[in-house]
């Protein structure tokens, strides 16, 4: 009986460690903007889910300015 054996070699794993720098950094910036309430930093760690997504929106609204 031969047996079939799969290596599997993940790469990425760099880019997930700069990702989670880049949300915690994000987390930190936009909870210190805001007041401190509960829902305020709640809002705050949705912001730093979507950051890159405001970082395009300001980019091409300065372009098309």
């Amino acid at each position: 009986m031969s047996e079939r054996r799969t290596r599997v070699v993940e790469s990425a794993a760099p880019w997930g460690f700069f990702f989670l720098l880049a949300y915690i950094g994000a987390a930190v910036y936009f909870i210190s903007q805001s007041d401190g309430r509960f829902w305020a930093v709640v809002l705050g760690l949705l912001q730093a889910t979507v950051w890159p997504a405001y970082l395009i929106y300001h980019v091409l609204d300065v372009l098309s300015a």
